[in-house]
């Protein structure tokens, strides 16, 4: 059976400016989407609606097939369903054939799950429901202000929508309730056709986790998630085959921070004889390595020669100076895995594939990386991150087996 996942995804935002390419847990919302659609054992096919370049390039980089919206359901009066049947079509006409069932797939839910897509698409296609959605099981009282004079508001100007403000029952003896997440929808094709709308003929509830919903509707939903990201995402660490380069800060992340002043002037800071270590096999691996740093220091440069790893200090733009050095050794950003510790590495995050924070890095950083270390910086992270690679011997996969 052909079910196919469509994820709308426009280009304007108001609440957020380019929403849906905003990374949480250092993935923009649109991949994470992308991502959890190709991972749905039931989908089989995954198309992004949008009318943005950015969008489409970010949608076809994550696996997903692209329609170019028009003009005429583009814009911010333009509904979810519109989208959906455009795509439909565009779908047909790409691919020769029709959907059985179609999935609407919301990219502001960043925690949605391939479970919870396998759920809904199995409500139809196996369960016999015509149209199913997830939902959150809660017991919380819903009030509603009085704005037309409602008898039952009183004095105290607002009434209880799902109880009986005077009598409230104890969770226990109340009938379970259920929150829609706007995450995840599945309609059979023929009836959303017919019905032109989500919901209809027999509507399956799929519970998920209440601890996952979250919609993005604004920058305080956006900081929310992106608090929540480490704590809610399967742990995804690289490998080597994930990169082809390793970029360094130093300072906060080869050192603890902290600098030791002397009455010259003169700086010191302490390093992480492990780090140096983890270096040395990421530069045997033969990945490329470059130290990238603000501070024009010859503490720094000092350091990048013992390492024996290039290095550009003193740069006030370290994302356009990493672009640039990308662009010489013919590297992918997306291949890239770049180590910071504060908002200044925010920009180069947000360029490469595998942003990293360090444990004792600042929230916002921790929040926009992809992959966070359980040691703190000046203390073997960087140690770690080399184990993440290369694997906790450190072993290359060129670096000779010997023969006992």
């Amino acid at each position: 059976m052909t079910v196919l996942a469509v994820i709308p995804a426009r280009g304007g935002s108001k609440g957020v400016p380019a929403k849906n390419l905003a990374p949480v847990g250092g993935v923009p919302l649109v991949v994470r989407a992308v991502r959890a659609c190709l991972a749905a054992r039931r989908v089989t096919d995954v198309v992004v609606s949008t009318d943005d370049a950015a969008i489409a390039d970010a949608a076809r980089s994550a696996g997903a097939e692209v329609v170019l919206r028009p003009a005429a359901i583009a814009g911010d009066t333009a509904t979810s369903e519109a989208a959906v049947l455009h795509a439909m079509d565009a779908y047909g006409a790409m691919r020769g054939k029709t959907a059985e069932v179609v999935l609407l797939v919301q990219c502001t839910s960043p925690f949605i799950t391939a479970e919870d897509l396998d759920g809904v698409a199995g409500a139809v296609t196996e369960d016999g429901a015509d149209s199913a959605l997830t939902v959150a099981p809660t017991h919380g009282f819903i009030w509603r202000r009085d704005s037309a004079g409602s008898a039952d508001a009183g004095a105290s100007g607002g009434y209880g929508v799902n109880h009986d403000k005077s009598n409230r029952p104890r969770r226990q003896d109340r009938p379970q309730e259920y929150l829609e997440t706007g995450a995840a929808y599945a309609m059979r094709a023929d009836g959303f056709r017919e019905a032109n709308h989500r919901f209809f003929g027999h509507t399956a509830l799929v519970t998920t986790d209440p601890a996952r919903v979250l919609e993005i509707d604004d920058p305080h939903d956006l900081a929310r998630a992106r608090a929540l990201a480490p704590l809610l995402d399967p742990a995804v660490l690289p490998t080597y085959d994930d990169i082809d380069a390793v970029v360094l800060d130093f300072d906060g992340t080869q050192t603890d921070d902290k600098v030791f002043v002397d009455s010259d002037g003169r700086e010191m800071v302490a390093v992480h004889r492990g780090d140096g270590l983890g270096i040395a096999a990421l530069r045997r691996s033969e990945l490329k390595l470059l130290i990238l740093s603000t501070e024009q220091n010859p503490v720094v440069a000092a350091r990048a020669r013992k390492l024996q790893v290039p290095v550009l200090h003193g740069i006030d733009r370290k994302d356009v100076a990493l672009k640039q050095w990308c662009d010489e050794h013919g590297i992918a950003p997306e291949r890239v895995l770049y180590v910071g510790n504060d908002v200044n590495d925010l920009p180069c995050f947000g360029l490469v594939g595998w942003p990293v924070a360090v444990a004792s890095a600042h929230d916002a950083v921790r929040a926009a990386a992809r992959a966070v270390t359980t040691t703190p910086g000046g203390e073997g992270a960087i140690r770690e991150i080399a184990a993440w690679i290369l694997g906790p011997g450190l072993q290359t996969p060129h670096t000779p087996t010997l023969n006992k």
